[in-house]
């Protein structure tokens, strides 16, 4: 079934590619390809992009939870003027938007997408203590999402983490309400129960994986599909 409108979440470390830090531009052009094939087929498309190739500030010991999760904020700043720049080097029409000021590089966020338009949204929800998770779950929620799409350095949604454990089980289908049961950690937990009490589905899939986030803009989902 063809979506209408889905948020992609595009993780950092994924697109940072094999140096695991900064970006890998090849990356993020093949990801630029597939967007626009779903663009031009007229899906409207919302993406959020992790910070996690420049900065996970949980793991830090040295600073304030708040003033890291800022440092965060900053990151997805990075990653989405990057990557809208290499969309719009692609033919498409971007717009980053942020729930905060900054600079005249960025929008406010504000409740539209221009017909065509790839909008990013940068900055988190502009307060510490919340994920890109819930920032995404946020969105898709509030601009009337059909699905949220998790494009990720992982195929799926495993029993167990498949890097440690190798008989890891991968679902195909599984029910956010399991999710959150077993801790299985596809998104924060807060994130999970805004899924779960506003019926948002979501799909989980490869980055890396070919024409992954083209076919998963289609319904067609090579990964794992969290149910509602």
């Amino acid at each position: 079934m063809k979506n209408r409108r889905v948020f992609l979440k595009l993780s950092g470390e994924a697109l940072a590619g094999p140096k695991k830090t900064g970006f890998d531009e090849d990356t993020v052009k093949e990801v630029a390809r597939q967007v626009k094939a779903s663009v031009d087929a007229g899906v409207q498309v919302g993406v959020v992009i992790g910070g996690g190739n420049f900065w996970r500030g949980r793991t830090s010991d040295a600073i304030d939870r708040p003033k890291a999760d800022q440092i965060g904020m900053l990151a997805t700043v990075m990653n989405c003027i990057y990557v809208s720049e290499i969309f719009r080097n692609a033919g498409m029409k971007t717009q980053i938007l942020t729930p905060f000021e900054c600079g005249n590089m960025t929008k406010l966020f504000s409740k539209y997408f221009e017909h065509g338009m790839v909008v990013f949204f940068a900055g988190g929800i502009g307060q510490p203590y919340f994920s890109t998770d819930t920032t995404i779950t946020l969105m898709a929620i509030e601009m009337d999402a059909d699905c949220i799409l998790l494009a990720k350095s992982i195929d799926g949604v495993y029993d167990s983490d498949p890097k440690v454990n190798p008989n890891a089980k991968k679902y195909d289908e599984i029910s956010i309400q399991e999710v959150i049961d077993k801790q299985l950690g596809v998104v924060d937990l807060t994130a999970s129960i805004m899924c779960m009490e506003h019926k948002m589905p979501m799909a989980v899939f490869s980055l890396n994986e070919k024409d992954g986030i083209a076919n998963a803009m289609q319904g067609k989902i090579n990964g794992t599909i969290v149910t509602v």
